[in-house]
């Protein structure tokens, strides 16, 4: 054998043993893109459940966020209706009142009761309640018997 012949067979077990791996690399190669392929087959199938149900629950949500805001206007009509109400009560009932007090309280003033309690039998007997203080056991006694 002379130099070029085993300089082509180096060469050719060179190109064999590179075809070989390449060979191997692609069959992996081959091998995970089947697993990848089966891996988002699988998630495509549980995912579009799930976002079935997600939908169905934002629909929900929303009818109930309509129930809500229908139900807060009707609560923003109330108020200002009771507001109108009571400022129409206020105005039409108000000053009226307000004569009917004075009007009363005059009466009793020109009939000597101004309302201090100087005229009201008892008035002096009248006991002051301190809250949060204890009467004494001999005034108990007193008051008891």
């Amino acid at each position: 054998m002379t130099g070029g012949e085993v300089a082509g067979i180096l060469v050719a077990v060179f190109w064999a043993i590179l075809v070989s791996f390449l060979a191997v690399v692609l069959v992996r190669l081959a091998q995970t893109l089947r697993a990848t392929t089966r891996m988002v087959a699988d998630v495509t199938e549980q995912a579009v459940p799930l976002l079935a149900d997600a939908s169905a629950t934002v629909r929900s949500a929303q009818t109930q966020l309509d129930r809500v805001d229908a139900i807060a206007s009707d609560v923003q009509e109330v108020t200002s209706n009771a507001s109108a109400l009571s400022s129409t009560v206020a105005s039409t009932f108000g000053g009226p009142l307000v004569k009917v007090a004075a009007f009363g309280y005059g009466v009793r003033k020109a009939l000597g009761r101004g309302g201090d309690g100087a005229d009201v039998p008892g008035a002096s007997s009248r006991r002051t309640v301190i809250v949060g203080r204890t009467v004494p056991s001999s005034r108990r006694r007193k008051q008891k018997g």
